[in-house]
C-alpha cells in the first residue's frame, strides 16, 4: 500500500538536531523523500548517515544557510533538478539566547533576528516563488514555539523573534492560499532530545534554566513534563506527527497552529 507521503519530496531546514531528527524520521517512515538541510559540517554529514539507516536511498543532506537568499535559492533549485518536484518544506532552523531585557546584548539580539526572522522570510520567499512558478501547490510548515502565546522571563529575544517568525507564517498562509500552497505552524514546548540527538537550543539554554530553578538536568526534564496537563514529555517524534498531519492534508487547513506541549493552561487560547 502507498504510504501517506509516497512520491512526495520534503525539505527540512535546521534538520540536524532533536526536533529535526523527529520530523525527518516521521516523514521518511511515511514514504517521503527527505532533503535534510543545515549548516555544512560533520554534524550534517553524520545526520545524513543516520537518516539513510531509516530509509536507505530516500534521504540526502544539503548544506544551506537560511539567512543567505542566494544559498537558499540555489539549494532549492538543486532539489528540483534532482527530484523534479518539491512538495513539502518544514522550516525548523532557529537559534536561542537567554537574557533578561535589562541585560540584553543588542548584537546577540540582532543575530536572533537574522536567523529566526530574516531566515524565515528568506525561506518563505524563495520557496513561495518556486512553488507558484510550478503551479503544483505545496505545504509549508513553520516551527513556532509555545513561547509565542506563553513567553518566559529571560527568553525575550527568542520569544520576540519567534513571534515574528510565526506571524510571517500566518501572512504567508493568506498570500499563498490562491496557489494551493498551505502554510501552517507547529508550536512545541521543550524538546530535550530525540534518539541520540540533543536539542541545540537546550544545550545552549539548559544550564541557565537549571541554575535559575536550582535543578539538575533530570529534575529540569521532570519540571517541564509535570507542568503540562497530560504530564507528557514532548519528543521530536511528537512534533513530527504534528507536521505529518498538516503535510498529509488530512483536512482543508491553512494558517493554523498545532500546540505540541501536553496542554499548557497559560498557552491558551488553544
Amino acid at each position: 500500500m502507498d504510504k501517506l507521503l509516497s512520491g512526495k519530496v520534503a525539505v527540512v531546514t535546521g534538520a540536524a538536531g532533536a526536533i529535526g531528527y523527529g520530523i525527518c524520521e516521521v516523514l521518511l517512515e511515511n514514504g517521503a523523500t527527505v532533503v535534510a538541510t543545515d549548516l555544512a559540517g560533520d554534524k550534517l554529514d553524520g545526520f545524513a548517515r543516520d537518516l539513510d539507516e531509516i530509509a536507505p536511498g530516500r534521504s540526502v543532506a544539503l548544506p544551506m544557510d537560511v539567512t543567505d537568499p542566494g544559498a537558499v535559492g540555489a539549494a532549492l533549485d538543486q532539489v528540483y533538478e534532482r527530484f523534479g518536484s518539491l512538495d513539502i518544506v518544514v522550516h525548523n532552523a532557529g537559534i536561542a539566547y537567554v537574557s533578561k531585557i535589562v541585560d540584553m546584548d543588542l548584537e546577540r539580539f540582532r543575530l536572533l533576528e537574522k536567523v529566526n526572522v530574516d531566515g524565515t522570510l528568506v525561506v518563505l520567499k524563495e520557496v513561495g516563488k518556486r512553488m507558484i512558478e510550478r503551479a503544483a501547490g505545496g505545504d509549508i510548515v513553520i516551527m513556532s514555539t509555545k513561547n509565542v502565546p506563553s513567553p518566559s522571563a529571560g527568553f525575550g529575544a527568542y520569544s520576540a523573534t519567534k513571534a515574528a517568525c510565526h506571524q510571517l507564517g500566518r501572512i504567508a498562509s493568506l498570500e499563498l492560499a490562491p496557489h494551493d500552497i498551505r502554510v501552517n505552524m507547529v508550536a512545541p514546548d521543550a524538546v530535550f532530545a530525540e534518539g541520540k540527538y540533543k536539542s541545540g537550543l537546550w544545550d545552549l539554554v539548559g544550564q541557565d534554566r537549571m541554575k535559575a530553578r536550582g535543578m539538575t538536568e533530570a529534575e529540569l526534564h521532570e519540571y517541564y513534563r509535570n507542568r503540562n496537563l497530560l504530564k507528557a514529555a514532548v519528543t521530536g517524534r511528537h512534533v513530527g506527527n504534528a507536521v505529518l498531519y498538516f503535510v498529509s492534508r488530512q483536512s482543508p487547513t491553512t494558517g493554523a497552529t498545532i500546540p505540541v506541549d501536553g496542554g499548557l493552561p497559560d498557552a491558551t487560547p488553544r
